[in-house]
């Protein structure tokens, strides 16, 4: 039992370490790594927090939409505040970091909630839980990646606002298709969120990457 424990760790470590190069790798001008590290650490805090609240949460109400409404709505707040800590450095010189930082936050999040499954729930259900938040926490984190960058391009405007309110809808929508266990009418809606989700992600990346070319 305690090697199938650390083997999910591994696993959980390696997945994460490999999504995280996915997204990283578009940004032309690489982020130091002491900053994606502290980006990736301030993640995991957001998840902390974020568990914290949510417990207090079931102890005041018990329906289910509004629970998860909550939940997004703390979660992806919280992974936008850990995001925006690098907002202040130099090395955060052009759009395309607004969706580097936003991903590793997200990402950071995603690792500290699955070792917590590993740990509570075994290896079992920790597999599988990893395998579908990993990205998942990625993807609904785009839109604030997204809005950062326009943000320092445009140096104003709405665009955080936008971004969280977008996350958290793709959050709240992903979690209330999973509410139940996931069958022949919510496979075909859960499919086609997943597909809107990666489109978003990919057009975003495609916008920024013109302002990130080699010098």
């Amino acid at each position: 039992m305690q090697l199938q424990l650390w083997l999910t760790l591994c696993l959980c470590s390696l997945l994460t370490a490999a999504w995280l190069w996915f997204f990283i790798r578009h940004d032309r001008h690489p982020e130091p790594l002491w900053l994606l590290a502290r980006t990736f650490g301030w993640g995991m805090f957001a998840w902390l927090v974020s568990a914290t609240f949510e417990a207090s949460f079931e102890q005041w109400w018990t329906a289910p939409l509004l629970l998860i409404l909550l939940a997004a709505v703390t979660e992806e707040g919280f992974k936008l505040l850990a995001t925006t800590t690098a907002l202040a450095e130099e090395a955060f010189d052009e759009p395309m970091d607004g969706l580097v930082y936003a991903v590793t936050a997200a990402l950071g999040f995603a690792y500290a909630e699955n070792l917590t499954y590993a740990l509570g729930f075994g290896s079992g259900v920790a597999a599988w839980h990893m395998l579908v938040t990993t990205l998942a926490h990625a993807l609904f984190s785009a839109p604030q990646g997204y809005a950062l960058g326009k943000h320092y391009l445009l140096r104003g405007g709405l665009w955080r606002s936008q971004g969280l309110l977008l996350s958290v809808f793709l959050h709240f929508a992903f979690n209330t298709l999973l509410l139940h266990e996931v069958g022949r009418m919510q496979l075909p809606f859960l499919l086609l969120l997943l597909a809107l989700m990666v489109w978003m992600a990919r057009r975003y990346y495609r916008l920024f990457k013109g302002y990130a070319e080699p010098i």
